[in-house]
């Protein structure tokens, strides 16, 4: 069993996105710019965008924040939004979600100009994704595969099976395994027999936000296991879907939770952010 290690990767990768930006820098006379929209007071969200500042001050970008009152209009975050898009200082916006409940999360999405939709949520960045060309792609399967790259694991004729459908993580991870040759399986809340599946996986990949969903006799010997999931225990810890312990004796490569795909979540964003920076200075020629 080897555990694959994100906080180490996401650290290279910060740390060549940072020489990147200064060059940017010298070349443009400019650094890459990021603006997060921040609506409410969860805890969550709030200790995300406290991260991902962080790594925009460690890289060398700027970034601004626009934290809104849970009750804010639609119409005020698209106004805002708009701003965004129109100021050349922004190269990637990114909405933190969940938005509340009476804001429509599709609209505000669609609102973010393509070429600024470093979080790769807009429909036609996921179009480009599920057809096989360049875009913006989202940063968690993003990461997920750089992980897989940086310890030569081919998906290629291998049986990869996801846990969880949503937007963010489980359809855009399907579409980076199919793009890269893997045969995939989504399974998701109304998945019949959901162990049938995860014991067919050679890569088994978990996102449904459920502590020990998956248990030592759902993986076969070998699988390789990507733990997607982040949840916060009773006592304050930090734990994924799979049971670690059990399950990591089973497995050829795991990832750890905390220090797996959550560091490479926010390089992958400032790998992104870069893109878009360069971009639009090639789009300025």
């Amino acid at each position: 069993m080897q555990i694959l290690d994100g906080k180490a990767l996401a650290k290279k990768i910060e740390e060549n996105v940072s020489y990147e930006a200064k060059l940017f820098k010298q070349t443009t006379g400019r650094v890459p710019g990021l603006a997060v929209i921040l609506v409410g007071h969860d805890p969550a969200s709030q200790a995300y965008v406290g991260m991902k500042k962080k790594a925009c001050d460690r890289a060398g970008f700027y970034s601004v924040t626009h934290e809104m009152p849970d009750d804010i209009s639609q119409d005020a975050i698209i106004k805002t939004i708009t701003m965004m898009n129109d100021n050349p200082n922004i190269d990637g916006i990114l909405i933190q979600l969940p938005l509340p409940n009476h804001i429509d999360t599709t609209k505000i999405l669609e609102v973010v100009t393509p070429s600024k939709d470093v979080d790769g949520f807009h429909p036609f960045n996921v179009g480009r994704l599920t057809t096989g060309l360049d875009g913006f792609v989202p940063c968690t399967p993003l990461g997920v595969m750089e992980l897989l790259a940086e310890y030569n694991i081919d998906p290629k004729g291998k049986d990869a099976v996801i846990v969880g459908a949503s937007n963010i993580v489980g359809k855009p991870m399907a579409a980076l395994l199919l793009n890269a040759n893997a045969t995939v399986t989504v399974t998701h809340i109304f998945t019949k027999d959901l162990k049938a599946h995860t014991l067919q996986a050679d890569i088994l990949l978990v996102g449904a936000g459920v502590i020990n969903l998956i248990r030592e006799d759902m993986v076969k010997d070998d699988a390789i296991v990507i733990d997607i999931g982040i949840n916060r225990t009773d006592d304050g810890r930090l734990v994924g879907d799979v049971d670690y312990d059990a399950v990591a004796p089973k497995t050829s490569y795991i990832t750890p939770v905390p220090g797996g795909v959550g560091p490479m979540t926010i390089s992958m964003l400032l790998s992104n952010t870069l893109k878009a920076a360069k971009n639009h200075a090639n789009e300025a020629q």
